[in-house]
């Protein structure tokens, strides 16, 4: 069995932080952002909103575009670094606010692999007949984890939430690679709720345009493909200039490499359900068409799963 995505949602704050914004906060501008990253804003919650209410929001959308009721739900996944709750655990709480009364909940924590590593979770347990309907959810509220002094961070981060539905039907298990490599962990870190993220900038960037092609090309391999066989790669969304050298390592134009990080900025775990839920909201994404997602970050930690749409 694998579990089909159904459906995808996403939320947002309305609130944001433009990069002239930061200007106020940080010796920065527009351009000097822009050039390095990539990002034009970040969204940030306002007084109302929490990672809960986030995730909450993007799974009712997810149930809407797959056209199923909570009570369907066996299975919900959250992956977060920055809830704002810690007893019950988020999963528990987006369970009781969607009414989902017959599912499993529980959170991960793997960063910016969050989304990934919960998705390729569900598909194990749908794999394994433990469940045929799953919710799986990538939500952050990064700006309570950002020294606003800080130049180097403050610039990257924002808030926002991803969703998906995955359905069990007959098929093969989907391709995957995960590594981890907790000896590099403190190239990106945050020691509690009450500090701060912690990066070193180059080491993340090296690290990423190094392993990341690595491992997709991993992934392809095991599955006897090359990368020009791949429709899009959907990457965590932490930089252009990341992306963009993905793209080059992989000998293929950045235009397989949908990004939508000039909006939102590194969201985490919920930069790839997001980039997802756009992609198929806006129907760039079609029946059969081979994807490859793919998650890097803290841990260090990252991955690459092969997804048939």
């Amino acid at each position: 069995m694998v579990g089909r995505v159904t459906g995808t949602g996403s939320y947002v704050p309305e609130n944001y932080y433009d990069n002239y914004d930061l200007e106020k906060f940080v010796d920065t501008s527009d351009s000097w952002i822009r050039e390095r990253t990539g990002i034009a804003r970040r969204h940030i919650i306002s007084e109302e909103e929490t990672t809960v209410t986030m995730a909450w929001k993007a799974s009712e959308r997810a149930l809407e575009d797959a056209k199923i009721h909570p009570e369907e739900i066996d299975l919900i996944i959250v992956a977060t670094i920055s809830s704002n709750v810690v007893l019950p655990c988020t999963a528990c709480e987006v369970q009781k606010k969607l009414g989902a009364k017959h599912a499993v909940c529980f959170d991960l924590n793997a960063a910016c692999t969050g989304f990934l590593f919960a998705y390729n979770t569900a598909q194990t347990y749908i794999a394994a007949g433990l469940a045929k309907c799953a919710l799986v959810i990538g939500t952050e509220s990064l700006s309570k984890l950002v020294d606003w002094t800080d130049r180097s961070t403050c610039i990257l981060f924002g808030d926002g939430a991803g969703a998906a539905i995955l359905q069990a039907e007959e098929g093969d298990f989907p391709s995957m690679v995960f590594h981890s490599n907790g000896a590099q962990g403190e190239a990106l870190s945050c020691g509690s709720r009450e500090d701060y993220i912690h990066m070193d900038g180059q080491a993340v960037f090296k690290f990423a345009v190094r392993q990341v092609p690595l491992c997709i090309s991993e992934l392809l391999e095991k599955e006897g493909l090359a990368p020009e066989d791949i429709d899009y790669f959907i990457l965590h969304q932490a930089n252009q200039r990341i992306v963009e050298a993905v793209a080059r390592r992989l000998g293929l134009t950045v235009e397989k490499f949908p990004m939508n990080l000039q909006e939102y900025g590194n969201t985490s775990s919920a930069s790839i359900p997001i980039l997802l839920a756009e992609l198929k909201r806006s129907g760039v994404l079609k029946k059969g068409q081979k994807i490859v997602l793919a998650g890097f970050g803290a841990g260090l930690s990252w991955g690459a799963t092969l997804i048939e749409w």
